[in-house]
């Protein structure tokens, strides 16, 4: 079985705000934004994209699916490194152009391909005129070295 979706061309603006039918909109590539958070904490672990096959499996299989854009292919978190993403909900923002997809965060808790629970681990600062990232501390719960050259 596979979860279609309506067309947002086909609706009206009330329908897409304000209705019941979710008719994702995609971009011209095919993808809609997924910022994922974790269900219980309300921590922001990565932002992603899907395409209608992945949001589709998502919803079929309750293990959330993205579309690798430097891969050009479906992706389902965490089947290489383990820490698969349960999916608790997703809601759709007013538009329908962006997903927020809540999840169980499964494994050593991992989001982020770099080992660590998000992929926001460092912020941008400002000083003499130039933009830096500083890393927050954020631990690292697995050596990607270890996980991904298998």
């Amino acid at each position: 079985m596979s979860i279609t979706f309506a067309d947002a061309k086909t609706l009206s603006h009330d329908a897409i705000e304000e209705g019941e039918v979710l008719a994702p909109r995609f971009d011209r590539d095919g993808l809609v934004t997924a910022v994922t958070i974790e269900a219980i904490s309300g921590q922001v672990l990565m932002l992603a994209h899907m395409n209608a096959e992945a949001l589709s499996r998502t919803l079929e299989s309750g293990e959330v699916h993205y579309w690798s854009r430097s891969r050009a292919k479906i992706w389902k978190k965490g089947e290489t490194s383990g820490e698969l993403q349960k999916l608790v909900e997703i809601r759709v923002d007013c538009d329908q152009d962006a997903l927020l997809v809540l999840v169980e965060q499964t494994g050593r808790g991992a989001a982020c391909h770099t080992g660590r629970k998000s992929c926001f681990y460092r912020r941008v600062t400002v000083a003499g005129g130039a933009a830096t990232l500083v890393d927050t501390g954020e631990p690292k719960l697995f050596d990607p070295k270890d996980v991904y050259s298998k």
